[in-house]
């Protein structure tokens, strides 16, 4: 856990690859990526306006750094490479999925969020100008400072996998149909055929999980992002003689456990936050206990 104003503070900025980038680095010059677009009736100056607006971000926060801190930029693509020290502040300049990428690799560090368009971005985890990071570098360090925690969800599988999400988990089979398993939860236990089920967060709570509750009668109420408490939907349960649909959705309160069992001998797996690429296996015999995690998302707000 993070222990603000203990010692020197590294600065951790985290970014992502901008799409202009990523369109040059897959048609090897600008030139070529402005010929592709122009050829299609598309114009490159709009991703070179983006591209500018988070350049002057990341160079407001590198400019704002006290001369006497650490500091390291690391891209989206190496963060589970990257061994994260207790009392690093995050600077995450992007969108709001940039913060859930980062999210599930810190131990309650504190986490700036910069938005470089706010145009195009609703910055909900990124609420901040960057012209502010200055005084949010400050706020950072201050134990009195304002920051939101944000719940997140954990699933422990009994061969050792763990995988962390700041606004839910799937678990199912990787194309998203037939999944088979056993369900266990407060004192009850069936077998499954469905879509797969998620376990959302109050974060995630206004994606996903939204979308399935507002088309079902179900008495189960979506969590607050800082609520110790997660909702679970299985999707599209299918009744037959050796499956059920009674154990359908719910609440998982702090201290209880969903618990999963795999009946798939191909292509299960548990992943988060929707980055299917983060997926864990989830074999036949496999269990995983999805829970409230012990971190939580230090987001800062003042």
């Amino acid at each position: 856990m993070s222990r603000p104003g203990a010692s020197v503070p590294r600065v951790v900025i985290v970014t992502r690859r901008t799409d202009l980038e990523l369109l040059v680095h897959r048609h090897g010059t600008r030139g070529q990526a402005r010929f592709f677009l122009e050829s299609r009736g598309q114009k490159l100056e709009e991703l070179e306006r983006r591209h500018s607006r988070f350049e002057v971000a990341l160079h407001l926060a590198l400019a704002a750094i006290p001369l006497e801190w650490r500091h390291t930029r690391l891209d989206r693509a190496d963060l589970d490479r990257f061994v994260f020290e207790p009392d690093d502040i995050i600077v995450a300049i992007g969108q709001d999925g940039l913060v859930a990428n980062v999210a599930k690799y810190l131990d309650e560090q504190r986490v700036v969020g910069l938005n470089p368009e706010p145009d195009r971005y609703d910055g909900v985890l990124v609420p901040h100008p960057p012209s502010r990071i200055g005084q949010l570098l400050a706020a950072a360090r201050a134990p009195s400072a304002e920051v939101e925690a944000r719940t997140m969800v954990e699933a422990q599988l009994d061969d050792g996998q763990r995988i962390v999400a700041l606004n839910e988990l799937f678990v199912g089979h990787q194309t998203h149909q037939s999944a088979r398993y056993r369900i266990a939860w407060q004192g009850a236990e069936e077998r499954h055929s469905s879509s797969g089920l998620i376990v959302s967060t109050g974060t995630g709570a206004t994606g996903w999980a939204r979308s399935i509750h507002l088309r079902r009668v179900t008495d189960v109420v979506l969590p607050k992002p800082s609520d110790r408490r997660l909702a679970f939907f299985v999707r599209e349960a299918f009744p037959s003689r050796a499956t059920s649909t009674e154990l359908t959705d719910g609440t998982i309160g702090d201290g209880e456990e969903l618990s999963v069992t795999s009946e798939m001998n191909d292509r299960g797996v548990v992943f988060g936050d929707g980055i299917e690429e983060d997926r864990v296996d989830f074999g036949w015999g496999t269990t995983a206990r999805i829970r409230v995690a012990t971190s939580r998302l230090m987001l800062l707000r003042g």
